[in-house]
């Protein structure tokens, strides 16, 4: 844990998962106020919407925080690249993309990079490439994944055997016994999503926050399968539809279209569940309230803490011949 408490100047290793367009001031500046990497997700938004909220959290904490730029996704990549500099963003956090050709030129400007892979090839060209953290994604997380569609337990040893980097571990991480867990595999720490949803300083809609409150283990679902476009969300009317259109052979275009961040602000902003999708991970049927985002952390670290010290006594008890 402390390799990448120290690579990247947190207390915690746990740091937030870049949520796209519904990402927001609060939320971040609550992660690295509670010692965690608060992000902010560049997602499709317009330079002129993602400089307020670098400035509001900026304003809001002076601990370290980061922007994911999802490198495939934003029809602004350059123009992100500068208001990172511009702002001195300390951690920029590379996804959906090859990150290498951008690293050089953010490692000129003293950037800690981040990048999140879901294949032991990635991991590896991104260590080659610069990264100095790796995030190692399954596909029990929310929102847009991998076509790999590899689990968190089969890929975070594989990618810690592969790496000279901290790793740490994305998808099916919600409370301090997933962290203890992934700490077991080798990894240093863990991003999460949907757990941090369901916090008090998150601004997103009740209807959001309930539907993680009332959800059982199954209660996510695949859409984009047959358009090459995984996206795990929660079981909506918005998802069914999504799905009854992928069995009529929706085209890739028209999915695209769907599932734009149009319809992500709808459902997770608004509210709107008919009309609009809200990302959710495998992790959310273990969400059973809301904490503050300090409460949630300093609890994880906790629980973690005394799951590590109890298997070590387990062990250190057992009789082995």
């Amino acid at each position: 844990m402390k390799h990448v408490c120290d690579a990247l100047n947190i207390r915690y290793p746990i740091i937030q998962g870049g949520m796209g367009n519904i990402s927001n001031a609060p939320l971040a500046a609550a992660v690295s106020e509670a010692g965690g990497l608060g992000t902010i997700g560049a997602g499709t938004m317009a330079p002129e919407e993602l400089e307020p909220i670098i400035i509001e959290t900026k304003e809001r904490t002076v601990r370290p925080f980061a922007v994911n730029v999802a490198i495939k996704v934003t029809p602004y990549l350059q123009d992100i690249m500068e208001l990172i500099i511009k702002h001195d963003v300390p951690v920029v956090s590379l996804s959906a993309g090859n990150p290498a050709p951008l690293i050089p030129g953010l490692k000129e400007h003293g950037k800690k990079i981040i990048t999140v892979t879901a294949s032991v090839k990635q991991a590896v060209k991104a260590g080659q490439a610069g990264a100095d953290v790796i995030v190692a994604e399954g596909y029990e997380a929310a929102g847009i994944n991998s076509n790999l569609e590899l689990t968190t337990l089969t890929l975070i040893p594989q990618i810690v055997d592969s790496v000279d980097l901290p790793v740490l571990a994305a998808g099916g991480i919600g409370d301090g016994r997933g962290l203890a867990a992934v700490l077991a595999l080798g990894a240093n720490g863990v991003q999460m999503g949907t757990r941090l949803i369901a916090t008090q300083e998150a601004p997103f809609h009740e209807s959001y926050k309930r539907t993680l409150l009332e959800a059982h283990e199954n209660d996510t679902v695949i859409v984009g399968r047959s358009v090459g476009r995984v996206r795990r969300v929660m079981n909506t009317p918005y998802s069914q539809k999504l799905l009854d259109y992928e069995k009529e052979g929706v085209p890739l275009k028209q999915f695209n279209e769907m599932t734009s961040e149009d319809y992500h602000k709808i459902g997770a902003l608004e509210g709107r569940l008919d009309e609009g999708f809200i990302n959710g991970g495998q992790i959310s049927g273990l969400v059973s309230d809301i904490p503050t985002v300090a409460e949630l952390i300093e609890s994880m670290m906790d629980i973690a803490y005394a799951r590590v010290d109890q298997l070590h006594k387990n062990f250190r008890s057992t009789d082995v011949k």
